[in-house]
């Protein structure tokens, strides 16, 4: 497992394994399944599941689940392929729940 010393990090909120970094935030903006999302350029300690199409708030994805690597809780997802040109911007970047992670600083 990864481990950060700086300042805001964001963790699981089950097990407080560390899953993304403050600075790794593209936008906040975001709504998952549980609520509000944050949408990360990175995330560290995490095990994906299957890709699988679904259609979201913005049109058709594949996407794959996202789930900690250590406590194997589901914290949100990662954008494989964008249908939409306008949604391209999102492949290969990852939604991670605001009611699953916590910020912790270091």
């Amino acid at each position: 497992m990864e481990g950060f010393d700086g300042p805001r990090v964001y963790s699981c909120y089950k097990c407080r394994t560390h899953v993304g970094l403050h600075d790794d935030i593209i936008s906040k903006d975001f709504q998952g399944v549980n609520g509000r999302a944050f949408l990360f350029s990175h995330a560290m300690n995490i095990v994906m599941g299957a890709l699988e199409d679904r259609r979201l708030r913005t049109g058709l994805h594949t996407v794959a689940d996202i789930s900690c690597a250590d406590c194997h809780e589901v914290l949100g997802w990662k954008y494989e392929r964008a249908y939409e040109a306008s949604q391209k911007y999102k492949e290969g970047k990852f939604i991670l729940e605001r009611k699953k992670i916590v910020e912790e600083n270091c």
